[in-house]
């Protein structure tokens, strides 16, 4: 049951991080467009959340290298968040923070598949 389980949990990560990543590539876009878009940080705390759910359910199981990317990811995404939360600035931080979310679920991803696979053929 927990090789189920675990892809889902990076599925559920990197469409999270990738739909996070074109949000915050965008938004700048539509911002500029006369269409009286305002930024919302609690969207940006949703993504963070839905993630930080994501990164503790995957980081139990992986190897050292796929944690250390997810949690550093995540911390540089939740500096960004609290940041723009708190004090209204906007940082960088979040760009790179799910560049790392999206490669983190991938490599974890393509782990798990890997694994599956070495243990199939061995039936």
């Amino acid at each position: 049951m927990k090789k189920t389980i675990a892809p889902l949990y990076d599925i559920l990560g990197i469409s999270n991080a990738t739909i996070c990543l074109v949000h915050c590539l965008i938004f700048p876009l539509l911002a500029i467009l006369p269409l009286s878009l305002i930024h919302n940080s609690y969207i940006d705390f949703v993504f963070a959340s839905i993630g930080l759910f994501a990164v503790f359910k995957i980081i139990k199981e992986s190897s050292l290298l796929i944690s250390s990317i997810l949690i550093v990811s995540m911390v540089l995404i939740w500096i960004s968040v609290l940041t723009e939360f708190f004090l209204d600035v906007h940082l960088n931080l979040i760009l790179i923070g799910g560049i790392g979310m999206v490669i983190g679920h991938f490599l974890n991803y393509k782990s798990h598949k890997n694994r599956n696979y070495d243990t199939a053929k061995t039936f």
